[in-house]
């Protein structure tokens, strides 16, 4: 005769308040963020100073960009199948480890072949990061907070690139160019420790893998201690269909059209975000602003996805999520047309700049909360990385788009222009996802509950 008690780890997860545990989490998950927006905006920053000081052209730099993102593009996409299959937090120390190492390297760069290299070979570690992150965090959220969570996390991205962008404005002046990438690597690498020391593996992920019990225990005393004694195990409910791999659960029927409206989504609002976060410098200087002036407008761009962030994730929590992120993507895409007739004011860019940046960073980061609560545990991180992989070409592609823009010498009007078609199609695709879920008697997004098991005594 045996009393344990079986819980189900993701009912009682979904239904208790956040702890201090998981708020731990979330603040780890947020510096890991923050950390990988410092090091990706980064070449944004130094973008002018090597065209004065290596004499690169446009082209080269647009070379230089994509490296880095075509890095990403495959560090997500490779990184989601392993870390469904090894486990979240493995994935996200190494991939930190990585892009900090390379980080580090790219500042010794002796030309641009060697930036090209380096920079891809960042890539590949801040590909890996961003989405595994925030398939853990997800996992720790409860139900009702889940959106608003997520996106808190994410708003990590945009304080570090952010924060990249006001450190520079000192920095490259004073100190170099050099000083910035070593300073985007040295971060990193002294974060790796805390996140070997602090960071837990997903409790969902350890009990669908069925880990040691006494391994699971540990985590959940953590986070609910009162919940828990020596002989309490824990489960989830097996899902009602055939098991299936983590790839065919994306793109089996029932998740098909939703799959390919995230990955349209994603693919065009990266394409937009990138070639303001990689050229808005470049533009900037290029209607007769100094270095300074033109990385602070950048930073202030970034900084306004902090606040739309939070913004995303908190209406995501109250009203349809397709609709909230649908209509910040088409006022971001109004609010680029507004910045293109701005004119030559440095206040003004700079506000526009900034609230451009919290409707198009901020509906970017609900994006990975969508994705993270349409999916379910066993084909989440798969799910997460393979839309932030597609999400990446679009990425890898503004990079040439941009330098395309600044070699034909376009008005700075015409550009904003061109810029707000991406936002529109965005828009677009989120609302056709949401229409079609809404259409389905059970959305994959809003899956029935599962009858509660949370203490059944087991003979």
């Amino acid at each position: 005769m045996s009393d344990a008690k079986v819980m189900d780890v993701r009912e009682l997860i979904d239904h208790s308040p956040l702890g201090g545990y998981q708020k731990l989490i979330v603040l780890l998950g947020f510096c890991v963020i923050a950390l990988d927006g410092f090091d990706i905006a980064i070449m944004g920053f130094i973008a002018p100073v090597l065209k004065e000081s290596w004499g690169v052209t446009n082209h080269e730099l647009g070379f230089v960009i994509s490296a880095a993102l075509i890095g990403l593009a495959l560090g997500a996409m490779l990184s989601g199948p392993l870390a469904d299959r090894l486990g979240r937090k493995k994935i996200i120390i190494n991939s930190v480890f990585f892009f900090g190492f390379w980080t580090c390297a790219t500042a010794f760069s002796q030309n641009i072949d060697q930036m090209m290299f380096f920079r891809f070979m960042t890539g590949l570690g801040l590909g890996a990061a961003m989405p595994n992150m925030g398939t853990l965090v997800s996992e720790y959220a409860p139900e009702k907070k889940r959106s608003f969570i997520i996106t808190v996390i994410f708003c990590g991205f945009t304080f570090g690139a952010a924060s990249g962008g006001f450190a520079a404005s000192w920095m490259i002046p004073n100190l170099g160019w050099h000083s910035l990438m070593v300073l985007g690597g040295v971060l990193p690498l002294l974060f790796v420790p805390l996140l070997m020391w602090k960071l837990p593996e997903s409790v969902r992920f350890l009990v669908s893998k069925r880990a040691e019990q006494r391994r699971i225990r540990q985590i959940v005393a953590k986070l609910y201690p009162e919940a828990v004694d020596a002989a309490t195990e824990f489960m989830i409910p097996p899902p009602p269909a055939v098991k299936k791999g983590a790839i065919e659960i994306v793109v089996s029927a029932e998740y098909r059209f939703g799959t390919l409206m995230l990955w349209l989504a994603y693919f065009m609002g990266l394409f937009l975000v990138y070639v303001l976060g990689s050229w808005l410098p470049s533009m900037v200087k290029g209607i007769g602003m100094t270095v300074a002036q033109a990385a602070v407008i950048a930073a202030l761009y970034q900084a306004g996805g902090t606040l739309g962030s939070l913004f995303a994730g908190w209406l995501m929590d109250r009203i349809n999520p397709h609709r909230a992120l649908g209509l910040m993507y088409a006022t971001g895409g109004g609010m680029t047309i507004v910045i293109g007739l701005a004119g030559e004011s440095f206040t003004l860019l700079g506000a526009l700049a900034f609230f451009c940046g919290s409707c198009l960073n901020g509906a970017n980061t609900g994006m990975n909360a969508l994705s993270a609560s349409y999916y379910p545990t066993e084909a989440r991180a798969t799910g997460s990385s393979w839309m932030h992989g597609v999400g990446r070409i679009g990425a890898i592609l503004s990079a040439f788009a941009g330098a395309e823009m600044m070699s034909l010498g376009l008005a700075f009007q015409t550009v904003f222009f061109i810029l707000a078609v991406p936002a529109m199609i965005t828009a677009l695709a989120i609302f056709a996802k949401g229409r079609r879920a809404a259409e389905r008697s059970h959305s994959p997004e809003e899956p029935p509950l599962t009858p509660a098991l949370s203490m059944v005594e087991r003979e």
